[in-house]
Formats: C-alpha cells, sequence, structure tokens
C-alpha cells in the first residue's frame, strides 16, 4: 500500500489498523535536543480519542501512547521516533456482518475495487484510527513550532447550522466543550442539536477552523510546493473532509478585486496589512499575517438507519448498520487538523533553510 508517507523533510509513515494490534508512527527528521516525553504527545491524543462524551463513539480506549526509540534521557537524539498505540478495545464480532456488503459512505466498495481485499473490521486502514498516528507526530511537530515561536490552533467552527460567535470566542472552551466549540452558547445550542439527531438515529457534519500565528513571511515555495497547496492537500488527506478553503475562500469568488485585496503599510514594527482575505498566504507564500484555514467535514456514515446498498455479489439489498459510532466527527477531527497543519508549516520551515544563500552563508560561514 503506497502513500502512507507524508513530509518532505519532516516525514511521518503511519501504520496499523482500527481493529489490529495496535497503530503508531515513525517519525524522522526530527532535531536533536528537544525536550520530548510520552505525556507531551498524550495531551494530544486524549483530545481525539473515543468515548469522551455522549456525541463521541461509546468505544473506549485509553489510546496510550508508548515511544519505543528517538529519545534518550528525555530529549530527541535526530534519530527515527517510533510511537506506538496500543488496540485494548476491539470488538470486532460487530462489524462480521459488512463483510458481505458494502457500507453507504464508506470506503468499503472502493477498497474491494482497488485490492480485491479489506479488512471489514471497523473500517482497517480506512477508519478514524488511523488518525492516531497523525495526531502523535503533529503533537512533536506542534513542539518544535512553539519553540520558534509558532502557534496552531484549531476549533469548531459550526456543527450543522449552529455557528459559533466570534465576539464569544474563549479558547479554552475548546477543550472544555463537548463540540471543541470556542464559544460556550453556541456549544450548548449544537450539543441540542446533535441529541435530536441521535434520536432520528442520524449524524451531522461541521466546519472546523484552524490559525496559524507567528508564521515569518518567506514559507512556502511559488509552484507545486505552495503553502495553501500543501496545506489542502494535508487537510484533504483526512478521511471525512469534503472541502477546503483559505482565507475568504469561496466567498472570494463573488468579490471585486478592490473588496479582497489587502492593502499593505508599514510601521517601525515591520510591514503590515489592513485586511487578511488572503488568509496569511499570497503567491503560495506566507506575507507574515496570521494563516486562516477550514475544513468542511461530512456528517458520519454510520448512521442507524435502513439504507440502500449491495452486497459484494453485486446484489442489491437494505442494510441498518451495527455497531459503535460518532454521532459526528467534528469534535473529535479537531485536534487532527490542527497537527496535519503543524506538520505541513514545520516540514516547509525545514525546506525554507536553503532558500537563500545568505542565509547559508550566515549560518555556516566561520
Amino acid at each position: 500500500m503506497a502513500g502512507s508517507t507524508f513530509g518532505k523533510n519532516f516525514t511521518i509513515t503511519t501504520w496499523g489498523e482500527s481493529h489490529g494490534k495496535a497503530l503508531g508512527v515513525v517519525v524522522d527528521g526530527c532535531p536533536a535536543g528537544l525536550s520530548l516525553c510520552e505525556d507531551d504527545i498524550q495531551a494530544y491524543l486524549n483530545r481525539r480519542k473515543p468515548g469522551s462524551t455522549r456525541f463521541s463513539t461509546p468505544r473506549k480506549e485509553a489510546d496510550e501512547v508508548v515511544i519505543l526509540s528517538g529519545v534518550f534521557e528525555g530529549k530527541t537524539t535526530g534519530t527515527p521516533i517510533s510511537l506506538l498505540v496500543p488496540n485494548t478495545s476491539q470488538r470486532s464480532a460487530d462489524y462480521s456482518e459488512i463483510a458481505s456488503y458494502y457500507r453507504p459512505g464508506h470506503a468499503d466498495y472502493t477498497f474491494d475495487e482497488k485490492y480485491g481485499f479489506r479488512d471489514y473490521r471497523g473500517g482497517g486502514r480506512s477508519s478514524g484510527r488511523e488518525t492516531i498516528g497523525r495526531v502523535a507526530a503533529g503533537a512533536i511537530a506542534a513542539r518544535i513550532l512553539k519553540e520558534l515561536g509558532i502557534e496552531v490552533c484549531a476549533y469548531t467552527k459550526a456543527i450543522g447550522p449552529v455557528f459559533i460567535d466570534m465576539a464569544r470566542f474563549e479558547k479554552e472552551a475548546i477543550t472544555e466543550t463537548a463540540t471543541a466549540m470556542p464559544d460556550r452558547l453556541a456549544s450548548v445550542q449544537a450539543e441540542e442539536y446533535l441529541a435530536a439527531c441521535m434520536m432520528d438515529r442520524d449524524s451531522s457534519g461541521g466546519i472546523i477552523e484552524c490559525t496559524i500565528t507567528g508564521l515569518p513571511a518567506g514559507i512556502g515555495e511559488p509552484v507545486f510546493n505552495k503553502l495553501d497547496a500543501r496545506l489542502g492537500a494535508a487537510i484533504m488527506s483526512i478521511g471525512a473532509v469534503k472541502a477546503f478553503e483559505i482565507g475568504d475562500g469561496t466567498a472570494a469568488a463573488a468579490a471585486k478585486g478592490s473588496e479582497n485585496n489587502d492593502s499593505f503599510y508599514a510601521d517601525e514594527n515591520g510591514v503590515h496589512k489592513r485586511s487578511n482575505h488572503a488568509g496569511g498566504i499570497l503567491g503560495g507564500i506566507s506575507d507574515g499575517d496570521t494563516i486562516t484555514l477550514r475544513a468542511y467535514v461530512k456528517p458520519t456514515p454510520s448512521i442507524f438507519q435502513e439504507q440502500e446498498t449491495i452486497g459484494r455479489d453485486h446484489k442489491n439489498r437494505t442494510v441498518q448498520i451495527k455497531g459503535r459510532h460518532d454521532p459526528v466527527i467534528v469534535p473529535r477531527a479537531v485536534v487532527v487538523v490542527e497537527c496535519m497543519s503543524a506538520l505541513t508549516v514545520l516540514d516547509l520551515l525545514m525546506e525554507n533553510m536553503t532558500s537563500r544563500l545568505d542565509r547559508m552563508v550566515e549560518f555556516y560561514k566561520k
């Protein structure tokens, strides 16, 4: 299976299946000397683990990470970092029936068409549990970015028809509400909406917004490795994401140039912009302003209503899915968006170190 490795300079390779013995990731390219322990990574994994609220799957997993290599006496050694998270609450029998048919909205059919074989236990490699490796690696990337004064912050912008009000933004609420919304009032309204979805044996989608602050101007390559293109590829690689935006996104298509352009000005503190419709990226390169991106997440496809589908024999049938499923993916996916953004930015920061001769001379010349 190709395509399990992400990044060019700070690379990660995720491995494992939803109902296998474990999942994990190998991180290569991490500089030596970074303070790192399991608790640093666990704090991120706790934000995505199942069973935390009544709006996530009741599957109970501690998702406890173990560092197998690459760290000695609390510091990274510069060698590959291998991280492992055991699966402890598999109930594969819940999925034995779906071996014979394809669940609507899932990758069952496409996996069979590609490989002629699939791990039907909870989706196998296409399960949302694959993101454990991404989050564990992203926690390391975020620690490096923090050393550089760069912060990545993601949160739920909307669930179904309920949107947050930025006037009520409270960062602490992201980790304290069941919805990962930074607006406590909107979170209550979203919880009521989700409760109604669950009563109807249905699910909901939503929007995740992410900001990157402290990133200097000049990060990103101007052609195929544009910063926004790399962020788009990273976010769209998350299983449930169906659309991606930078800055004003699709709204820019309805604007005039006079409305959409961000005017520059300079003062004693440097170069600034009057607005940020571009979302912090111009020509595929960071402009020093806050980067703002959004991920649009589809409703959880595993719903408990009767649905039409086909079996592996391609005969029509109806199904009613069983098992343990999230009525909404968005709150647990917030940290995944945050970590994929951190991984992308760090990788391009490393690539940028060779973009100018004067800076290489400054670094290496004795």
